[in-house]
């Protein structure tokens, strides 16, 4: 009997080497699909924790729109859901590139927490200083304390309601909540406490994150705030600075006509820009300005404020009356810790990366950073002052 092969007008048969092959009369269309990867611990979470939800999708280059209960709420490839309310919620993905479209939803029930959250950050991950006049001070740093001890301190000050000085610019500190900041647009969301008072502003530059990988520690992408100069000709962006540890023993340079200033010439800085200079020592603190625990240079990079708000309206040079002014928004150490201008907006952060605004459904970490660099007369180097940050999503007790 023989062998009958049917072939289509557009089927090939090859019989070489006992090997067959067959083109379809047209490809199989694999249906367009979207699938909401189930989280650890399932579509489930506690209020004010965030949920990371990411997708597995047939669909290439597509764009992403991510929706609760129908509200558009993100755009990006993992979203990361937060609820202030327990409930059930509706969550949905619709991927889609122009030709082709797939839509995927899930339900996520959101309970109480077991623990009352507090409404301040609660744990110090890391404090490093630039030189300042309350330098090992605030807080006190002894012979043979360690970095990891000077942080520990730096918690200490600030779960007792006391501050810690950043130095002079660049000097930071990076703190934690024990949940989600959430963000609930177009209201303010946290604060970060300092000293400010009335014409008198240490502005520090405020930057946030999220615990994308949930392992707890602020190792993420940061996001900045964009205060009210972060668009200005005159505020410098990726500005670097590098002090020089000083020897504490060598003879101070004075100057008739400063007085207050005890060395002229005492901690050097170079920048990025091609400036230098120093900081001053002035009368009123003889303890060392450089961070005792550290090597002997500090580089410190960031987004730099001008000094333009800094004036002396005294008309008597012996007994000049300086101020600085505030900025409008968006900056720690700024505005008094009762005035609404204080507060901060999740709505104001931008990309490191592009300084475009990014859309941040809550945070975890707030990083704070000396802003500006100057130095005042006999009241020394502009320096931000924290003393913590609180949740303004959680009522006070």
């Amino acid at each position: 009997m023989k062998n009958v092969i049917k072939v289509s007008a557009l089927c090939i048969v090859t019989t070489m080497a006992g090997l067959t092959g067959c083109k379809k009369d047209s490809d199989e269309k694999i249906p367009d699909a979207v699938t909401i990867k189930t989280p650890a611990g399932g579509f489930t979470a506690d209020r004010l924790k965030t949920l990371k939800l990411s997708t597995e999708t047939n669909i290439t280059n597509g764009t992403r729109e991510w929706k609760v209960d129908d509200q558009l709420v993100s755009t990006d490839s993992v979203y990361y859901f937060i609820s202030d309310k327990e409930g059930t919620y509706q969550v949905s993905i619709t991927v889609s590139n122009g030709n082709r479209i797939a839509t995927s939803t899930a339900t996520i029930q959101v309970k109480n927490e077991t623990v009352a959250y507090k409404r301040n950050a609660m744990k110090v991950f890391d404090f490093q200083p630039a030189p300042g006049q309350f330098l090992n001070e605030l807080p006190m740093w002894e012979s043979g304390i360690t970095e990891a001890q000077m942080i520990a301190r730096a918690q200490d000050e600030i779960l007792a309601n006391r501050m810690v000085s950043l130095g002079t610019f660049g000097g930071y500190i990076v703190m934690g909540f024990d949940h989600a900041v959430m963000n609930v647009p177009g209201q303010a969301n946290f604060r970060v406490l300092g000293n400010g008072f009335a014409t008198w502003s240490e502005a520090g530059i405020i930057e946030v994150a999220v615990d994308a990988n949930g392992n707890g520690l602020p190792d993420d992408e940061w996001f900045e705030i964009a205060g009210s100069e972060y668009n200005k000709a005159s505020t410098i962006k990726d500005y670097e600075i590098t002090y020089y540890k000083p020897n504490e023993e060598k003879e101070p340079v004075t100057h008739p006509n400063f007085p207050y200033a005890s060395d002229m010439e005492y901690i050097k800085w170079t920048d990025n820009k091609g400036g230098t200079g120093y900081v001053y020592k002035n009368s009123f603190h003889s303890q060392s300005y450089y961070p005792q625990w550290k090597g002997n240079t500090l580089t410190f990079k960031g987004t730099k404020i001008a000094n333009d708000k800094i004036e002396n309206s005294s008309e008597d040079p012996e007994f000049p009356y300086w101020t600085s002014g505030e900025f409008d928004f968006g900056y720690a150490d700024n505005w008094p810790n009762s005035d609404e201008r204080s507060a901060i907006k999740l709505d104001w952060a931008v990309s490191k990366k592009t300084g475009q605004p990014v859309k941040l459904s809550g945070i975890h970490f707030v990083r704070v950073y000396t802003g500006l660099l100057a130095d005042i007369g006999w009241l020394g180097e502009l320096s931000t002052e924290v003393g913590g940050a609180e949740d303004l999503n959680i009522p006070k007790k």
